[in-house]
């Protein structure tokens, strides 16, 4: 029975159902902020404001007090009840057992069961309500009797002696007539408003998602266009490099083609060789033996001069002038470059850890790009230091677009992200991703799961294969940070976007003091930044 008292202290005496955001006036009453600011409004104009308990005025509209202390009351009664049980709406007359209660009484202020229910009266009077334990609610505080009627003038529900007292002349409606109309004038105003007020909403919200996508569609538009112009300018100068090449190549053809060809003339005409064999043979061939005798000596008939001659002329007549091809074809790397120029601004820069930022249990390698777990280093306390296991870059970026890489095979427990420089550097706000001022991709070893994390808000990544590096991404304008894990393939993993209102800087925590006592991180390469594309 004390669960039903206590129910019956928790209704509103407006709606009678239990309080919803309980607010309390100067004379101690309790209501729901939205029953009591309906009744307010009804009373403007009319030069006084009431409670509708004890009719306590007062001048001016009346503030209204959160009633903190009810509201957790509320609540923990809420939480407290699963079932109609719980509640304590009983039958009434069921004592031998308790009976979960169907209607309730107005007049009897019983509740019954249907057994009970088919008995009772059904007479005009015997007013029947859904099952409640505020059956008291539902009657006059002064006279007793059922509230069957509501005043307009004063906002009250009221019984039949109120309306030919105190509330005589006011105009006065049955409680059934008084809900419909409110239900159909009021409550329905209510609904046309926020149904227009939904739609509206939802042409907002339309025209805005509209005007995104075609901003969307406008930049992706305007990469295309500048990376397939970018293409075929590369194509254009490859084919004419292609060109200039095999004219090249097809003009020194010609040139040495001719110049052996000259040559295998001018032998032929020439042949001296020729001529000798031809005489030797001329000479085989005669039977004067005084002709073969006084023939001069034949020895010099053998002489290779003339042949080496020949040879030497041969190796004159040219080879192909590869240099010069080959002088050619460098201009090749020359269009890399010119690519390479209209995308970066600058090759990888350097990002090295800030030593006067890290934690006494962080140690940084000596070329300052490695953090790893180390025992308490005694570093000297300064504000700059984290009082946690992590550490930020020197640079700090305010504009462009970045990104660089982090080896993190040598940890089964690191956070890799970005924060401002105003961040806290002590306490449990201090790690990144526990605050409004960092944002961080997590990897635990010790459950295989990405996560992200930003003012302490965890989103669990559903690809969970672990990687030897991952990528972080800046571009600082359109305010999106965005992490990789490149394995294989280069997987996206998450993208955050903010309105930046501060320079970012690198940060890396690194290890765990009982699931990875010495793991390490490492940045990789430098930093890669660029401004050309859209």
């Amino acid at each position: 029975m004390a669960s039903a008292d206590l129910r019956q202290e928790l209704d509103c005496s407006i709606c009678l159902s239990i309080y919803t955001d309980p607010v309390t006036l100067r004379c101690g009453h309790n209501f729901c902020r939205v029953c009591i600011d309906r009744v307010l409004d009804t009373q403007e104009g009319s030069g006084a404001y009431t409670c509708p308990d004890c009719r306590a005025e007062c001048q001016e509209r009346p503030a209204l007090q959160r009633n903190i202390t009810l509201c957790n009351i509320v609540g923990r009664f809420l939480s407290t009840r699963p079932d109609q049980e719980e509640t304590g709406i009983f039958c009434t007359y069921c004592v031998a057992s308790p009976v979960p209660a169907a209607k309730s009484c107005l007049l009897c202020e019983a509740s019954l069961c249907d057994k009970h229910l088919r008995v009772h009266s059904k007479s005009a009077e015997h007013v029947l309500c859904d099952p409640t334990t505020a059956l008291g609610n539902r009657k006059c505080s002064v006279h007793k009797k059922i509230l069957e009627y509501y005043c307009t003038e004063d906002a009250a529900c009221i019984c039949v002696f109120c309306s030919a007292g105190e509330h005589r002349g006011h105009h006065v409606e049955m409680l059934d007539e008084a809900i419909k109309k409110k239900k159909k004038k009021k409550l329905g105003n209510v609904l046309q408003k926020l149904t227009i007020k939904r739609e509206e909403t939802e042409k907002r919200a339309q025209s805005l998602l509209q005007e995104r996508k075609r901003e969307e569609q406008g930049k992706a538009d305007g990469v295309t266009e500048t990376v397939t112009a970018l293409f075929r300018d590369i194509r254009r100068q490859l084919e004419d490099l292609e060109k200039r090449v095999l004219s090249e190549i097809s003009r020194q053809e010609q040139r040495v083609s001719l110049s052996v060809s000259d040559l295998i003339q001018q032998l032929e005409i020439k042949d001296e060789l020729s001529r000798k064999m031809r005489h030797i043979e001329e000479l085989c061939n005669m039977s004067d033996p005084v002709t073969v005798l006084q023939e001069p000596d034949t020895g010099d008939l053998c002489d290779t001069e003339a042949t080496e001659r020949h040879y030497n002329q041969v190796h004159g007549a040219g080879d192909l002038d590869v240099g010069l091809i080959s002088g050619t074809l460098h201009t090749l790397s020359g269009i890399i470059t010119g690519i390479n120029t209209g995308i970066y601004v600058q090759e990888a820069t350097e990002l090295l850890l800030d030593v006067t930022t890290a934690g006494n249990n962080i140690q940084i390698s000596g070329d300052r790009k490695s953090s790893s777990r180390s025992p308490y280093l005694n570093h000297p306390v300064t504000p700059e230091r984290f009082q946690c296991e992590q550490v930020i870059s020197i640079r700090k970026f305010s504009s462009g677009r970045h990104y660089w890489e982090v080896d993190v095979s040598k940890s089964v427990f690191w956070r890799v992200g970005m924060c401002y420089p105003s961040i806290d550097r002590r306490g449990d706000q201090s790690h990144i991703g526990y605050n409004n001022k960092s944002w961080c991709l997590c990897w635990s070893g010790w459950n295989n799961q990405y996560s992200v994390r930003h003012d302490s808000t965890v989103i669990q990544l559903p690809d969970s294969i672990p990687c030897d590096r991952v990528r972080v991404y800046l571009d600082y304008k359109a305010g999106q940070l965005s992490f990789y894990s490149l394995c294989d393939t280069i997987r996206h993993l998450h993208t955050y976007t903010a309105a930046l209102t501060e320079p970012l800087h690198a940060a890396l925590c690194v290890g765990d003091s009982f699931f990875d006592p010495k793991g390490s991180i490492t940045i990789s390469g430098g930093v890669r930044s660029w401004e050309k594309l859209p």
